[in-house]
């Protein structure tokens, strides 16, 4: 019977099977070794560099990516319903997507309502979103017909202020992608 140390083990590099010579050895040669031993290194440099760059991204950094997040989200979820404003039926066509993820609020007026995908934010098509500035008076009509007018009125004079941190836009981006994972998981 093999000591324990002696018992076959798969090679971390080339995923051979051989018997150690002690039981800290996980590569079956010196060649492997020093494969394993770069492999680790670059694994190790870019997660230092992936640290180092969270480090100096700002707060606009921040709202930008939990924006991005919100806004596929809202797209996935009001992909092949009417634009909120003109019904028109959202399509994700072309380049940069068929359609917006369009605010009742803009993000300048009530910037703490920003990522409000339940209330402020819809599918909204470019025509009306880009063109027609928001199409504010139609969009409100077709919020009432969705949430109700109780909400839009809610939403109207919600004025509170709020500041952002750091820690709680990285938890909104996360938040996003894995709504949006389930959402596409659901389709």
């Amino acid at each position: 019977m093999l000591s324990p140390s002696r018992r076959p083990k798969k090679c971390k590099q080339c995923k051979a099977s051989f018997a150690p010579n002690n039981p800290l050895q996980v590569v079956c040669s010196p060649l492997c070794a020093l494969e394993y031993a770069k492999k680790k290194r670059i694994k190790e440099e870019v997660k230092q560099i992936r640290e180092r760059k969270l480090a100096i991204k700002t707060l606009p950094d921040f709202k930008k990516e939990s924006e991005q997040a919100c806004h596929a989200y809202v797209r996935a979820r009001d992909e092949g319903k009417p634009c909120i404003s003109c019904g028109t039926i959202l399509t994700s066509e072309g380049i940069g997507g068929g359609f917006d993820a369009g605010h009742y609020r803009s993000r300048g007026a009530a910037d703490h309502l920003r990522y409000d995908h339940a209330r402020n934010i819809f599918g909204q098509c470019k025509r009306c979103n880009r063109y027609l500035g928001g199409n504010v008076a139609a969009m409100r009509v077709g919020m009432v017909g969705r949430i109700g007018v109780e909400q839009v009125e809610a939403l109207e004079s919600d004025n509170a202020a709020h500041k952002w941190t750091r820690d709680e836009l990285i938890g909104l981006t996360k938040q996003f992608k894995a709504m949006l994972r389930e959402l596409k998981g659901r389709k």
